[in-house]
């Protein structure tokens, strides 16, 4: 299995851009993929410098409803106009930040390759989706100025158009989240009642990230989320939405078991 990180917060590769986004390419045996698409379409830009040929990705999955992720989608559709695009249906929601809208541009809901998916999805031996995560251990309390305007009412936005997606090949199995805004201790419960065990690596946003210094009982809940992550025979890769300070916090209890994820830069699954 190969995967590169397309686009990402911190510069990697020096022919790759960085932005406030994420981006990931896959390849397995059966499939080239895309999860997500940054905030633009530089992602595409990237891929182009590293010798991806986007014209022949075969499957995108998008995390969830939130601009980061979803701005390339329309850039990549020009560019490739019969890979399924896989989404939670609640995906194109009305989702703030405040006043400011995060949500994707309605354009995309209305691609012709736009798969709707309501809760779990097995595409194929492959590939597997997976949301209903319902669990609110450590739940990122940065959640809490994320909003969702429904029915003319302004109401916590609670993720259900978050998905996770599973990777399977060769008896591993990468589990690829974008944000975590679910919570990743959560999200990995939710694995286990899926699958049973820890999934080999994890590649995911922990959505830690803030401009003010972290308060007590915030450090807290770091420290403890790394802890419990240790208990896992699981390398996790992370970056985006988790914040330099968080991971330097989080390495100095997984040490090696918590990697960054910087734009351009292809992960060393081989060194687990």
């Amino acid at each position: 299995m190969r995967i590169v990180t397309l686009i990402e917060n911190t510069p990697g590769d020096p022919r790759c851009a960085c932005e406030h986004g994420l981006s990931l390419y896959l390849e397995t045996h059966d499939h080239r993929l895309l999860m997500d698409t940054g905030s633009t379409g530089a992602f595409a830009d990237n891929a182009e410098a590293l010798g991806i040929d986007l014209t022949r990705v075969d499957t995108v999955v998008l995390s969830h409803g939130h601009y980061d992720h979803a701005g390339g989608l329309l850039r990549f559709a020009a560019l490739n106009p019969g890979a399924p695009i896989y989404l939670q249906a609640g995906a194109d929601g009305d989702f703030y930040h405040g006043d400011r809208y995060i949500g994707i541009d309605k354009a995309i809901t209305a691609l012709p390759q736009v798969r709707p998916v309501r809760g779990d999805l097995r595409i194929d031996g492959e590939l597997f989706l997976f949301a209903g995560i319902t669990g609110r251990r450590f739940w990122p309390q940065s959640n809490l100025s994320l909003r969702v305007r429904r029915d003319g009412q302004t109401l916590q936005d609670d993720f259900s158009h978050e998905q996770c997606l599973v990777v399977s090949q060769d008896g591993h199995r990468v589990l690829v989240s974008g944000c975590a805004h679910n919570g990743i201790l959560n999200i990995l419960d939710r694995y286990r009642d899926l699958f049973g065990g820890d999934p080999d690596v994890v590649i995911s946003g922990f959505h830690m990230m803030k401009k003010q210094p972290y308060d007590c009982e915030e450090l807290d809940v770091i420290d403890e989320t790394a802890r419990e992550l240790a208990r896992h025979n699981t390398v996790f890769y992370t970056g985006h939405c988790t914040g330099l300070p968080a991971f330097e916090r989080m390495q100095t209890i997984l040490g090696e078991q918590l990697r960054p994820l910087h734009s351009g830069v292809e992960l060393d699954l081989a060194n687990r």
